[in-house]
């Protein structure tokens, strides 16, 4: 063949773009890390956070003590607040990169807080029907990623949505999900940031997360049945104060949904206060309700929950443990429901000098982990 006759061909292949590249593992094989999507709202409130009486930088601390994901949450138009917007998000991930650690971005697909009870449709999308809904939601994920991408901040991991236990778009865990509809809206999320990683630096892995061990199993059940797929993992929160499931439980389901499902399981959202005392006038979410027995609300506290809940996920053979928020400290800022913050109380910081606490230790705490399996041909020792 000549070159002329070629030369179609060899343009439409110099045109392509490369497949992103797959994220690396974590170091040790196990992602240990926060949601630290408070940070850069705190820091503008003026919070210092210490380590040893010194200032330090809080993503840096967290690296330094072994961290090595950092999960950021979006909104899609929140016009009460001008946090976990577009370049909130790309400060916080930018942050992230150049503290070491990868980044799993959270997308909310709402204007306000969605979660295990709502999940409440964007404005600009409410009027339109399921196709066109599919179409914006496919539309915006995959140009946020790629507008990310050219800013150098394509995220290693990215969540369709956050506990989207009720149907996403709209629904109340009260209402049974429409799968039909349900399944097209999570497949459009998982199509395009498969199409940004293609086409990008990075292939991101996908997550589906499900708040509350007790409905991860029907609620995947459910998804599979309608044809839900191109998923890599299953991400679960854990609250004892929202759970009604013991952490046995937690880690029977984790190691359920692994054997069931082939996909790698994170535990994406945990949290536990090291006293009930609080810091200001704001209502903390996580009191006396929030105890599990053998636990008491004490930094000691803190520190061993964190250690045996990240140990129980490893021994079901999760890939991780992601806390939230432990930086959401007590400032001269407040919330809609309060003046200071509703979660300082389970933070990393005691107060009133915002210094680190001993839960730090569970980020580099030696775990047990199983062996790898011997090669064929070997024995095992």
């Amino acid at each position: 063949m000549k070159f002329k006759a070629l030369a179609p061909l060899l343009a439409a292949v110099g045109t392509m773009a490369p497949a992103g590249r797959p994220v690396p593992p974590p170091p040790g094989g196990l992602y240990l890390g926060a949601d630290l999507s408070y940070v850069n709202e705190m820091e503008d409130c003026g919070a210092i956070y210490r380590s040893g009486g010194q200032p330090v930088d809080p993503f840096a601390l967290m690296k330094r003590e072994g961290g090595n994901i950092v999960r950021v949450r979006l909104w899609n138009d929140a016009k009460w607040t001008k946090y976990s917007n577009y370049p909130d998000v790309l400060k916080s991930i930018r942050r992230a990169h150049a503290a070491g650690m990868q980044v799993l971005l959270d997308f909310h697909y709402s204007d306000d807080w969605a979660d295990g009870g709502k999940q409440i449709t964007p404005a600009a999308w409410i009027k339109l029907g399921t196709a066109a809904q599919a179409k914006a939601l496919r539309d915006y994920t995959r140009d946020i990623l790629r507008r990310l991408d050219r800013d150098g901040a394509m995220p290693e991991m990215v969540q369709v949505g956050n506990e989207t236990n009720p149907e996403l778009l709209g629904g109340k865990e009260t209402v049974p999900i429409n799968w039909t509809r349900n399944a097209k809206l999570l497949n459009a999320g998982i199509s395009a940031i498969r199409e940004a990683g293609r086409r990008g630096s990075i292939a991101p892995r996908i997550m589906l997360h499900i708040a509350q061990p007790e409905h991860v199993l029907p609620w995947f059940d459910a998804a599979a049945k309608a044809g839900v797929e191109g998923y890599d993992l299953i991400g679960i929160s854990y609250y004892g104060k929202w759970s009604k499931w013991s952490l046995a439980q937690l880690k029977e389901t984790i190691a359920a949904a692994k054997a069931r499902y082939g996909k790698d399981v994170i535990l994406v959202e945990t949290g536990y206060p090291f006293t009930l005392e609080g810091a200001d006038t704001a209502t903390n979410l996580l009191g006396t309700d929030a105890l599990v027995a053998g636990y008491p609300a004490t930094p000691e506290g803190q520190r061993k929950f964190m250690v045996d809940v990240t140990q129980l996920t490893v021994d079901a053979g999760g890939i991780g443990v992601v806390y939230w928020e432990p930086y959401w400290v007590s400032t001269r800022c407040g919330t809609r429901w309060g003046k200071g913050s509703d979660w300082e109380n389970s933070t990393w910081f005691d107060y009133p000098k915002t210094e680190a606490l001993p839960v730090f230790e569970w980020l580099h705490h030696p775990y047990d982990r199983p062996s790898p399996a011997p090669r064929k041909g070997e024995r095992g020792r």
